[in-house]
């Protein structure tokens, strides 16, 4: 009788096992593949079990590239800078250093009960001064290229969180974070010029494997657009207002134009007797996000009394405000053409602004318009000269006529706008900034840093717009290394953002003090070959860590300009209906419990079970108790047939050749419930089968413990141990199917007449339609009572005999 499957014993000694003897060892003669997890940040609530999924995940594949032949770099780090720290701290009423300190041992400690084979001595820590001494690095080269500048401007402000936000940290109005309403603020602020490398981003992103979805969203968020600048000269006053436009075809039929509040001119185009109102509006304008403008609601807007004129026809043609327009998308400034455009036929019909058609099907204009045409082709009508042309055409041509006329250039425009990159709080990396009055602002000398965060006491944001740090004189007063006059340090720090956006250089050279990586270990093991995480972080995270990346390349730190060449994105575990887990919701379901019931095995594949990993997928535990019984079925099934020591057959040579290829097509196509199921489906074709024979064969059984490994490392090691192996099931190579020998020798086909099936019968895989058809007849031959008019037979499928 076979030992029964002790989980508890089997996980801690495996576990001691490979603390003594690690399974992923660089010898120096393995090609390398780098696998990487997005690194989390320590939450005070610790895991639960939809953190697991993605874990999980890249450990099986790292396991299974391991097997492959290759020495996996596959390391664990922390995000542990920015507001979920420091949040936290403050509600638990501790410093951030010391709550984060804690929060990372607790976590450590629950991402090993996973058996991930993480590299810790690869190990990084973003508030790490010799971490963060990089991050400063990064940004004082950056500040040296001109890619680091300050501006005062109205920014996202978050009045729970009271600090500023970045467009992209703004979820439906709200703080992504704490979910405050975001309102504005009037803030200097540290700049860094993404805007820059916004043709490279885009471009770039065909070179990637990544999910379309998440490339579409990327190349949406910097949102290139063709058009032309326009000047409309204001009646009266010597400005112009210069307009950006995709559609400069339609010039002729702009019959007013909107200034977004903030514009330069906005209260100045003010009359005496729309003073008060165009100030009320610029003031309601500023408190609102830039998110909630966009919102799809009723137009609002404000005349100003001024007009410009249309450069085209001389049309007199009135300003107006509107919050629809953002002062930080081309100009700040719109042309209008209500008749084809939704959004401004709308506000044209609101204030009783003139609709005037320029472009229609056919040439025939509509008479009363209670739509605006959006066609995207037709023929022009109402623009002087331009009438009868193709609009489609005069698209194209039009930015070149109107740059040949003075009135205009033909330009390109994008959505993406440069990163806001301070933050009015403590937890953060220090901007490495000094502000002289005599040299302005001076870079910290490179062999300063880092320029570590002060010890203080009172670290809780101060509401005002100034950071925490600013109120630590000792800290701020200094001298300027250029001139050596009094000066001060920078008072704002960086962004959540700043670490996370390169810490995947440092895992595999964390230990150097001269270089954010050597150009030896950066061409030995450098860049990420697969990453793994969430969709969420699309187009900031991802998007970030592409711009550092590019900008690193180009200054010559390293040699390649993308950071992950394959990207994968796992869907999200959630609570009942739906509801995304967290400790607020009561929802939170932990893993501990269910690693002592059934082990770290059974929970590993029921992460990979409960649905396809790029889904999002509804938790129940009582589905771990299938993965629990399979485990034990295939390890009884192992021991008994160790014991009995049958020797192959045919069928189980068959089926263990299908069994390598079904799970490995599975697994590199990522269709990981599926290869769980696979397992289950073969575990119970080997059952049935040693019934017959009285057990399976050593190499069956074998093949099917490699195969599972990756999945169910402690149940594996122990089964190849006690199949007399020395070394680890990790140092062997992953199984090859042979198709030849998959191959079927006989197989059952339905014999039909007239599409009724009258039989199955058994023939020759390779059979001829002849032969095939021979044996189907003589099995239903008193059934042949008419004349057969067609024979029809296809292969390994079906035998069909149309009969009159």
């Amino acid at each position: 009788m076979a030992t029964p499957y002790n989980h508890k014993a089997i996980e801690q000694k495996w576990r001691k096992n490979w603390e003594e003897k690690p399974v992923n060892v660089d010898d120096g003669q393995k090609p390398k593949y780098y696998c990487l997890d997005m690194f989390p940040y320590p939450s005070g609530n610790g895991l639960h079990v939809g953190h697991w999924r993605g874990y999980v995940i890249s450990d099986v594949w790292s396991r299974y590239k391991m097997m492959q032949g290759y020495y996996l770099i596959h390391p664990m780090g922390w995000d542990a800078f920015g507001l979920p720290a420091e949040n936290y701290a403050i509600k638990m009423g501790v410093h951030p250093a010391k709550s984060t300190a804690e929060n990372v041992a607790n976590i450590k400690k629950q991402i090993n009960d996973i058996a991930a084979i993480y590299d810790w001595d690869r190990e990084v820590n973003t508030t790490d001064p010799n971490f963060y001494k990089w991050t400063q690095w990064i940004f004082v080269k950056m500040f040296k290229e001109g890619l680091a500048y300050e501006k005062e401007f109205p920014i996202n402000w978050c009045p729970s969180c009271k600090t500023g936000l970045a467009n992209e940290e703004v979820v439906n109005g709200c703080c992504e974070r704490c979910g405050a309403t975001v309102t504005k603020k009037n803030l200097r602020q540290w700049m860094l010029r993404i805007t820059k490398y916004a043709d490279r981003l885009l471009s770039d992103l065909d070179k990637l494997d990544w999910p379309e979805k998440v490339k579409k969203m990327q190349s949406d968020w910097i949102g290139k657009s063709y058009g032309a600048e326009v000047d409309f000269p204001v009646e009266g006053r010597e400005e112009k207002i210069t307009v950006y436009t995709t559609r400069p075809d339609t010039l002729h039929g702009a019959t007013f134009m909107v200034l977004a509040p903030e514009h330069k001119l906005a209260a100045s185009l003010a009359t005496a007797e729309t003073k008060e109102a165009v100030e009320k509006y610029i003031y309601d304008a500023s408190m609102k996000s830039n998110v909630d403008r966009l919102q799809d609601k009723e137009k609002t807007g404000v005349f100003t009394g001024s007009y410009a004129v249309n450069p085209l026809n001389g049309a007199k043609t009135p300003i107006w405000l509107s919050d629809y327009v953002l002062a930080d998308y081309g100009t700040g400034a719109i042309m209008c053409v209500p008749a084809h455009d939704d959004r401004d036929f709308e506000f044209a019909t609101k204030f009783n602004i003139p609709i005037v058609q320029v472009i229609a099907k056919d040439g025939k204009e509509i008479e009363h318009m209670t739509e605006a045409y959006t066609e995207a082709s037709g023929t022009m009508i109402n623009s002087g000269e331009w009438n009868g042309m193709e609009s489609a055409v005069l698209k194209q041509e039009a930015p070149v006529m109107i740059e040949n006329m003075g009135i205009g250039k033909k330009t390109v425009n994008y959505k993406l706008r440069d990163w806001v990159f301070s933050r009015q709080r403590y937890w953060g990396e220090p901007i490495p900034i000094i502000h002289c009055p005599h040299c302005g602002n001076v870079p910290v000398p490179e062999d300063q840093l880092p320029l570590t965060l002060p010890e203080v006491d009172s670290y809780e944001p101060t509401g005002t717009g100034e950071s925490p740090l600013a109120a630590i004189d000792e800290w701020v007063n200094t001298t300027c290394p250029v001139c050596g006059a009094p000066a001060k340090r920078e008072t704002n720090t960086m962004p959540q953002w700043a670490g996370s956006s390169w810490y995947f250089l440092r895992y595999v050279d964390n230990k150097n003090d001269n270089e954010l990586v050597s150009k030896e270990k950066a061409d030995k093991y450098l860049p990420v070959d697969m990453y793994i995480g969430g969709v969420e972080h699309a187009v900031l995270h991802l998007l970030y860590s592409r711009f550092y990346t590019k900008f690193l390349y180009d200054i010559g730190a390293i040699d390649f300009d993308e950071p992950f060449q394959k990207l994968f994105n796992q869907g999200m575990i959630t609570g009942k209906n739906g509801i995304k887990m967290s400790k607020s919701k009561g929802n939170v379901v932990s893993p501990d419990d269910l690693v002592r019931d059934y082990g770290c095995d059974s929970l590993r594949l029921y992460e990979l079970f409960v649905g396809p990993p790029e889904l999002d997928a509804e938790w129940d535990d009582r589905g771990i108790d299938g993965v629990y019984r399979f485990l034990n079925r295939f390890w009884k099934l192992a021991m008994d047939s160790r014991e009995a020591g049958i020797a192959q057959t045919k069928e189980m040579v068959k089926l263990r050749h299908k069994l390598v290829y079904d799970i490995t097509q599975r697994l590199e196509s990522f269709s990981l419930n599926t290869v769980i199921s696979g397992f289950m489906e073969y575990n119970n074709k080997f059952i049935d089968l040693a019934k017959k024979t009285g057990g399976i064969d050593k190499e069956t059984i074998e093949t099917f413990i490699q195969l599972l490994a990756p999945f169910a490392p402690h149940l594996t090691e122990e089964l190849w141990e006690a199949y007399g192996h020395k070394d680890s099931v990790f140092h062997t190579l992953w199984p090859k199917a042979d198709e030849n020998a998959m191959k079927d020798d006989e197989i059952e086909v339905p014999v039909q007449i007239n599409g009724k099936t009258r039989a199955v019968i058994s023939i020759n895989a390779e059979s001829s339609k002849e032969e095939a058809i021979a044996v189907g007849k003589e099995a239903i031959a008193d059934k042949l009572t008419g004349n057969i008019i067609k024979e029809i037979y296809v292969p390994k499928k079906i035998i069909n005999l149309v009969m009159k």
